[in-house]
């Protein structure tokens, strides 16, 4: 552990948060979508490549893009600088750009939870899609948040007000993405699969930039184009298991109660015969990335994301005991890890996952010589303006210093303010991505 004056642990705490901010802006800008496209995208002659799979753009009568989720305006045009201005179609996002690729029809849907505009997203998206026909070609492009951006529910007795409540409920639960994004799936008229239902028997590919683990891709945006893996008897279960019932609306409720959820198409459905999917971008590449940077910057790097989708305050637990042991090992440490971890909010304070988790840590870690970071890819996390925090073994001394209660903030969920004032947030706008979140601890 580096010893010296106050100054100069002060000096070493500063560049040390400035360090773990380098890393992930290096994360976010090296794990771009325009680099992801540049590599997995081309075309030429008017045959367009997607990863191993050509497709002929001459030969089919009609192609239509539908771009939805937090990347959407990004990958709408990363793909036009790939084929030009000669398709059309739909962009679905969270956040209107500046300007707008041309062909295209914009929604400016909400996240995390529905608005109006989500609806008529949806619904323009469906009408277009039940037009095309069997020489027609449906060009995907998914990013994470579309669950909420793109929605329309499948029951006509349930209203833009109910899922506003549903989505609030599922997201404050502590459920996983997975688990939230199974019920949505069995209440949405485009998710779980059934965006490619209306789209049959058109061929279809999906590129997806993806925020939820790889090993369950159908769950992101709620898998609209993807064979469901996810039954209604999860939903039943899972709405048990957090207590959901008695919270969901009472037009939900009376699904739930009298087991009248439908179910999802599954892998055997013919939409999903001419169907294709290809993730091009997850945040296991941007890890790799911050991996990459730390090793060369002489940090003896590990990346541990087991705790993924863990309660915020187990999972700092779990990662500062690993960056310590890592730490006597070698002197000087850097663990990474990728994947959300889970808050229950039981107060309306401003913050959100990362904040709250490196708040966490900051408790634990005061007086230590450990930097910790978290922070989401998308730029945005919970109901504030920041995408994380930073904080180290001097972030409660200096807090205290400014009148700062941390506890107060921790128990509040609100920890915006507390590290604003300390100039610790991460604020980086909207980024036009959405890879989850990256968590780097440097131990020193």
């Amino acid at each position: 552990m580096p010893e010296g004056s106050a100054s100069d642990r002060e000096t070493l705490s500063l560049a040390m948060r400035t360090l773990a901010r380098q890393l992930f802006l290096h994360a976010l800008a090296e794990a771009s979508v325009e680099k992801a496209f540049d590599r997995h995208i081309h075309c030429a002659r008017g045959v367009l490549r997607i990863c191993d799979d050509l497709y002929d753009l001459t030969s089919h009568t009609r192609t239509f893009v539908v771009s939805i989720g937090k990347a959407a305006h990004t990958m709408a045009q990363a793909l036009r600088e790939k084929v030009g201005e000669s398709l059309e179609g739909i962009v679905a996002t969270s956040t209107i750009p500046d300007f707008q690729v041309h062909g295209y029809r914009y929604f400016q849907g909400s996240h995390p939870t529905p608005n109006a505009e989500s609806v008529a997203a949806a619904e323009a998206i469906l009408k277009s899609l039940t037009a095309l026909n069997q020489s027609s070609l449906v060009l995907y492009l998914l990013s994470g948040g579309g669950s909420s951006i793109v929605e329309k529910p499948l029951q006509d007795n349930i209203f833009l007000d109910d899922l506003t409540s549903t989505y609030q409920i599922l997201v404050h639960s502590g459920g996983t993405i997975a688990e939230i994004n199974a019920i949505r799936k069995h209440l949405s008229a485009v998710k779980g699969g059934r965006m490619a239902v209306a789209a049959y028997p058109a061929q279809q590919v999906s590129v997806l930039v993806s925020d939820v683990p790889d090993s369950t891709l159908d769950a992101l945006a709620s898998g609209p184009t993807m064979p469901d893996s996810t039954s209604v008897d999860d939903c039943y279960a899972i709405a048990e298991k957090y207590g959901l019932l008695q919270q969901f609306p009472p037009a939900v409720r009376e699904l739930f109660q009298s087991h009248a959820i439908d179910e999802t198409p599954k892998s055997d459905h013919p939409a999903f015969v001419r169907s294709r999917w290809w993730p091009i971008l997850s945040n296991a590449v941007a890890v790799e990335i911050v991996s990459q940077e730390a090793t060369r910057l002489g940090f003896e790097v590990e990346v541990d994301s087991g705790c993924d989708d863990w309660d915020y305050e187990r999972a700092a637990e779990y990662l500062l005991t690993r960056a310590r042991e890592l730490r006597a090992r070698t002197g000087r440490a850097c663990l990474i890890s990728g994947g959300e971890v889970t808050v229950k909010v039981a107060n309306g304070g401003v913050g959100g996952r990362n904040q709250q988790f490196v708040l966490a840590c900051a408790r634990k870690i005061a007086g230590e010589h450990i930097t910790v970071l978290s922070a989401g890819t998308d730029g945005i996390d919970g109901n504030s303006e920041a995408a994380g925090a930073v904080a180290d073994g001097t972030t409660i001394d200096r807090a205290l210093s400014r009148g700062l209660d941390a506890e107060l903030a921790l128990s509040n969920f609100d920890a915006f303010p507390f590290f604003h004032s300390l100039q610790d947030t991460i604020i980086t706008s909207p980024t036009g991505n959405n890879l989850r979140d990256i968590r780097i601890v440097l131990a020193y």
